[in-house]
């Protein structure tokens, strides 16, 4: 069996939102198998899908640019040690010339990025290194995502922690200015059902199948269930489903369809998406109660 550190019960526990003696007990019972610990633990308490804001695990921004003419974006993500590094007024320079760069410039991928030119006039990578050298942190390029919009792209940005480019088509300014703030309040996974990978659509029918079988009903009636699970989680995860955040009455397809609008697709960017944290004397802590649950247990009568 595999060895159970504090840091995988942690990281599970951040992923679900579980207790950390729930998190230990599926680990152990799936040999420390990450994935499947995180859909046991959803089967026995029927917990929803892990959305990505409870993901956020490193330090940076998002920085968003758009041409004049609406027609071409980019949302990049860079990275850094710390908060305070990523308020600093030249590393927020930094990542707005980045996607100013990207915007103007076709890059293939970070590798590029690293050897294009700046607005200023300066290496990319040489830059980062000076602001390295100037700030006294790693800094990183982790990401970037260029836009070119069917129709025309807008943009939001909350606190430079969560970047969301949509291209839309029909509607008003305002109206792509809605659509993306909802997007990163509401972080869909895609604009509609047809685009939701099988794979995840299949493993979401088992995991909500193993739910319903606990109910001891009949396999027609849990048949239905999953179907009916499986229909809320679509609308849950894609935009053209969801409840419209400044009214919740209204999805974003009713929504679209009273502006003769539609969207073609967007790119959402969170800060340290899926990234470890460092976590200080945390696993220890951890490790302590733990034990101390341990104890606890082992001193009690039989």
């Amino acid at each position: 069996m595999a060895d159970i550190t504090a840091q995988m019960v942690k990281e599970l526990r951040d992923t679900t939102g579980l207790g950390m003696m729930e998190c230990k007990k599926a680990l152990n019972e799936t040999g420390g198998d990450m994935k499947a610990a995180e859909d046991l633990l959803r089967i026995k308490s029927g917990a929803k899908a892990i959305k990505a804001a409870g993901r956020v695990a490193a330090e940076g921004m998002v920085a968003a640019h758009i041409s004049s003419g609406g027609k071409t974006g980019a949302l990049v993500e860079v990275n850094c040690e710390t908060d305070f590094v990523a308020r600093n007024d030249d590393f927020i320079n930094f990542a707005h010339n980045l996607a100013q760069l990207v915007t103007e410039a076709d890059l293939a991928d970070t590798g590029a990025l690293a050897h294009a030119t700046l607005p200023g006039g300066e290496n990319v990578d040489e830059f980062r290194k000076a602001l390295v050298m100037k700030l006294g942190e790693n800094i990183s390029v982790r990401r970037f995502a260029r836009c070119v919009a069917q129709g025309r792209l807008s943009s939001y940005l909350h606190g430079a922690k969560i970047g969301v480019m949509i291209d839309y088509s029909g509607g008003d300014e305002i109206l792509g200015k809605d659509l993306a703030m909802h997007i990163a309040a509401s972080k869909p996974i895609c604009v509609s059902s047809e685009q939701v990978s099988s794979e995840l659509l299949a493993r979401e029918r088992l995991i909500y199948a193993a739910q319903a079988e606990e109910s001891g009903k009949p396999a027609d009636i849990v048949a239905r269930m999953v179907d009916g699970r499986i229909a809320k989680y679509l609308a849950e995860v894609t935009l053209l489903g969801q409840p419209f955040v400044k009214n919740p009455d209204q999805t974003v397809e009713k929504l679209l369809a009273s502006k003769s609008a539609k969207v073609n697709g967007f790119t959402l960017f969170i800060v340290g998406e899926g990234m470890a944290k460092k976590t200080g004397d945390f696993a220890a802590e951890v490790m302590a109660q733990v034990n101390q649950a341990k104890e606890d247990k082992a001193s009690q009568p039989d």
